[in-house]
């Protein structure tokens, strides 16, 4: 395998692994590409190596940065815009933590704790099955929330090496 085959392996394979975590596959192509990259690209050098419109490339690049995984760059002397990933992979996989939990554990969150307020019948046992998968429901999207958090806090070599122990 050359290098070229290579990088497209590498950046469709990202851009599979992307849509599992949450991302679209063409955001993630897109940032894979920036990924490998050793300078900053412009919209222009992500339109050519990905063949896709401005359009998408310019929409994958302002959510990438939304997403806290690359920033713009000066060039100087170059009056476009140039953008560069995030290049430490626990540093991506944390913010990636970080957007997951605000986009999707924090509104499950405040959604159950909503329907724990609701008016039942506690008599009722559809009220009482009702209330006991929700109360389920919240303490595993706590649990879940509290274990991103400590994520989001820990070092790296800590992380790790206290997931190893819980996993022997």
């Amino acid at each position: 395998m050359n290098f070229n085959q290579a990088k497209t392996q590498f950046i469709q394979t990202w851009g599979t692994l992307g849509s599992e975590w949450g991302i679209n596959r063409s955001m993630a192509q897109v940032h894979a590409l920036l990924l490998i990259s050793p300078e900053p690209l412009s919209t222009e050098n992500v339109m050519e190596e990905l063949s896709i419109s401005r359009g998408n490339a310019n929409m994958n690049l302002r959510d990438l940065i939304n997403w806290n995984l690359m920033s713009k760059v000066l060039v100087p002397g170059d009056r476009q815009e140039y953008f560069e990933a995030e290049k430490d992979i626990w540093e991506i996989a944390r913010r990636i933590a970080k957007e997951r939990k605000k986009r999707e554990l924090e509104p499950v969150l405040k959604v159950l704790d909503q329907l724990k307020q609701a008016d039942l019948d506690k008599s009722l046992k559809t009220h009482q099955s009702f209330l006991a998968t929700i109360n389920d429901l919240d303490d595993f999207v706590g649990k879940m929330d509290k274990s991103v958090e400590v994520m989001l806090k820990a070092d790296e070599s800590w992380f790790f090496s206290t997931l190893l122990k819980l996993i022997k």
